[in-house]
């Protein structure tokens, strides 16, 4: 059954897309129910596949395959990866069918081992895509300098990019540019362009926690003024990104690429749960619903947004107040580039952690069940 709150932020132009994927339920049918329900996507990442493969049994018979077969950890990883995402994908198939290519697209990150090597990203990238073989995947490629050329090389190629760890507004510029770039080689080489999609995933409550605890260092020094500004600072960003957004999307270059049927390359605000217990478990939802965007959530804030979100055309809301914010912000001291930056790197390396603990992880179970 379709549900309301799903349905309204469909009509308000907003795909809600799932951040999380689980064997076990997708098996059960539990993610085919949120498909259902109205859920238009899914994503997935090293940390999510740590969680699900060590956290039940159900990946065990194909990792006993995979020890028969010979096959190091990593390569046990992408197989059970690609049988997953490849059952989603199937799930997600139809939707896929009926918008036309719309939605229905399931992500599958490249190793993050890879974030600063544009080759290696690159040619993983065009080896995930054939290995899934199926049209609805999205590839995650991370907002690196290094991979804004993979970026272009993957739309060049025709594999849909799902460009992650994006938190700078002069980052997301150059992502924007990287997929027109790529847009354009395909044009100029005689490539079709109609069937290519792709996300910017811009992330948002990641900005803030950063942020505050800036400003919470400032307030305990005695500069209680700055309160006012806690928990705004990417809403801001992001408000202000989609007006990047609407400009880069218009006017002679792009309307070129459109007229050989070119998709927009749709901005999703990701990291959308809520991190300060002290805001609204549906804060990053409800500020940032507007045309021509997803908001990938984990199942948690996806089931409150349910319950007692409310939604409204937010996003191109008070853009005035949003740039005061961060001019506000610039004038304490508060470098927003500084902020972004760290955020990238550090970004980077927390996917890195969980890749190589559930590397790690894999070897144990390997091994364990080597032993039983």
């Amino acid at each position: 059954m379709v549900d309301e709150k799903l349905q309204a932020l469909t009509d308000a132009g907003q795909s809600m897309w799932l951040d999380y994927i689980d064997r076990r339920e997708l098996q059960s049918g539990e993610i085919r129910a949120l498909v259902e329900a109205g859920i238009r996507g899914l994503t997935s990442n090293p940390s999510i596949f740590e969680k699900a493969i060590t956290g039940s049994e159900a990946y065990d018979d194909q990792i006993r395959q995979c020890i028969a077969d010979e096959y190091n950890a990593t390569e046990i990883y992408e197989h059970i990866a690609v049988a997953d995402i490849h059952e989603a994908a199937d799930l997600l198939r139809p939707l896929y069918d009926e918008t036309n290519g719309g939605d229905g697209f399931v992500s599958l990150e490249v190793s993050p081992l890879l974030a600063h090597d544009t080759e290696a990203t690159a040619e993983e990238a065009r080896r995930l895509w054939i290995a899934v073989d199926r049209p609805n995947l999205m590839v995650k490629i991370p907002a690196t300098p290094e991979g804004l050329s993979a970026i272009t090389e993957s739309i060049a190629r025709g594999i849909n990019v799902n460009v992650t760890l994006i938190f700078s507004r002069d980052m997301y510029a150059r992502v924007m540019d990287a997929y027109l770039t790529g847009l354009e080689r395909r044009v100029e080489a005689g490539e079709p362009i109609d069937h290519i999609a792709s996300v910017a995933s811009f992330f948002i409550s990641r900005v803030d926690v950063m942020v505050d605890n800036i400003l919470d260092e400032r307030i305990e020094a005695g500069e209680s003024a700055l309160a006012e500004l806690k928990g705004k600072a990417g809403i801001a960003n992001a408000k202000l990104a989609y007006q990047l957004f609407k400009d880069t999307f218009s006017g002679e270059r792009w309307e070129k690429l459109e007229q050989a049927g070119a998709n927009l390359q749709r901005p999703l605000w990701a990291s959308t749960s809520t991190k300060n217990p002290d805001y609204s478990d549906v804060l990053y939802v409800e500020s940032l619903i507007g045309p021509h965007t997803v908001n990938t959530a984990p199942p948690d804030t996806i089931e409150a947004f349910r319950d007692h979100g409310t939604v409204e055309l937010t996003l191109e809301q008070d853009v005035d107040e949003a740039r005061a914010t961060l001019d506000a912000l610039e004038e304490a001291g508060i470098s927003m580039e500084q902020v972004t930056g760290d955020l990238l790197e550090e970004g980077v390396a927390k996917f890195e952690k969980p890749f190589n603990s559930l590397i790690d992880a894999i070897v144990e179970k390997r091994d364990a069940l080597v032993a039983s």
